[in-house]
């Protein structure tokens, strides 16, 4: 399962309305071979399911990840930062044995 912070509810939900999204569309997230630590984080908004899909909800903000990806992602905190130090969403994973410095890949 992957959980979102109330911070990452609100972007989300922004982002939802600023782009008329509805109610069929989710967060997909995806883990893909790439980036400075050997796997990368994907985040989009999708409405097609796939074959495999995994979802979950969490404060009212619909999750979709494809199986491989969750068995890198299980137990994984989606959060969003808009401070100096930069402006994103972040991922807290606890399978990650490394992280590069931008936040953006790990390895396990």
């Amino acid at each position: 399962m992957v959980t979102v912070t109330e911070n990452a509810k609100s972007e989300v939900l922004a982002i939802m309305e600023k782009e008329n999204y509805d109610a069929s569309y989710f967060v997909r997230v995806a883990v893909e071979s790439g980036g400075c630590s050997g796997l990368s984080y994907k985040l989009e908004f999708d409405n097609i399911e796939k074959k495999g899909d995994q979802f979950f909800e969490d404060k009212g903000v619909k999750i979709c990840l494809d199986i491989k990806s969750f068995l890198y992602l299980a137990g994984t905190e989606l959060d969003y930062s808009g401070g100096l130090d930069g402006k994103g969403f972040e991922f807290h994973n606890p399978n990650a044995s490394r992280t590069c410095a931008c936040g953006e890949s790990f390895s396990v």
